[in-house]
């Protein structure tokens, strides 16, 4: 009951952090049903552009629109306000199709990964007092040496999941902290060890640089430990969140995609996007700033809360 409870508060929670986005897609959707007395070329011109304002991206409106045409050229559906429930069928469809949730095996390393300014740090503090409250035993490293104050920040994080943090001082190599995590990581039979990483641009060189380097060591280190890479993106940064998701995949293969921050945007169709075009899972999503607003992504939850259902 207590389960249930939380899910259908976060479902509301969902709804209401959406709402910028729904405005943005299914508010306009409704008043071109209202508007339109057919399923002409004009229609799906307008639906493709009200598509694309919500950041769902100009491939991944193509082939939805795509789809829709042939359903209704196939299903011969005449009746404009029947298009709503094709478009939610088709945007749960992308997400469902290869999504699944993070695995947790013991051990675990999740190496956590995204820009500045996404909302790494919290998330990694949000998802540390999640995984506690589970029964895990977990362990953070803060290996974000270089932007001024992180390790505190994070430190602060931790103390309030009520879970130790390895840091060296502000400056040190990242690699020499997630070296010292790895090793206490074993020696207190941590479940769980997650991994703060720097978040300088994505297209710097050195970082990525960086990130192999703690890729190696974990591999070496703790090869029994199953490893994810969690990239971190904020939906407010709708279209760039794509780049950003590419030039991460590409330099240290992300398992999957924690999106924060949906609660403050009019771009969640991004959602659609990335899971069309890159086929990353996404994990999480936030949708406020408590430590339980951070929760698995369910697709059809999402589409449903999207529409309004």
């Amino acid at each position: 009951m207590e389960k249930q409870n939380k899910e259908k508060n976060f479902f509301a929670k969902l709804k209401e952090g959406l709402r910028k986005t729904r405005s943005g897609i299914t508010s306009r959707v409704d008043e071109l049903l209202k508007y339109y007395r057919e399923i002409d070329d004009d229609f799906f011109e307008e639906l493709e552009e009200t598509l694309i304002i919500a950041d769902v991206g100009v491939q991944t409106t193509q082939l939805i629109v795509e789809h829709i045409r042939k359903r209704v050229k196939d299903e011969k559906i005449g009746d404009v306000p029947q298009i709503k429930d094709l478009l939610k069928e088709e945007i749960t469809s992308i997400l469902e199709k290869g999504s699944h949730d993070i695995s947790l095996k013991s051990p675990t390393v999740i190496l956590v990964v995204g820009v500045n300014g996404v909302g790494k740090t919290t998330t990694i503090g949000k998802l540390a007092n999640r995984y506690h409250n589970e029964g895990k035993q977990i362990l953070v490293a803060a290996a974000d040496t270089f932007r001024a104050a992180a390790g505190e920040q994070l430190e602060l994080w931790c103390k309030w999941a009520q879970v130790p943090v390895i840091r060296h001082e502000e400056g040190a190599d990242p690699a020499a902290v997630v070296y010292d995590a790895v090793q206490s990581a074993k020696s207190r039979k941590t479940d769980v060890l997650l991994c703060d990483t720097a978040g300088r641009l994505h297209n710097k060189k050195n970082l990525m640089n960086e990130l192999e380097k703690i890729n190696r060591i974990i591999d070496r280190e703790f090869p029994d430990a199953h490893k994810e890479v969690l990239l971190v993106i904020d939906a407010v940064t709708g279209q760039n969140a794509i780049t950003q998701a590419s030039l991460f995949k590409e330099a240290v293969g992300i398992t999957g995609i924690a999106l924060t921050k949906l609660d403050g945007t009019a771009k969640g169709g991004v959602v659609i996007a990335i899971k069309s075009q890159l086929d990353i899972p996404i994990y999480y999503v936030g949708v406020g700033e408590q430590m339980d607003d951070l929760q698995p992504f369910k697709a059809k939850e999402f589409a449903n809360a999207l529409f309004g259902s």
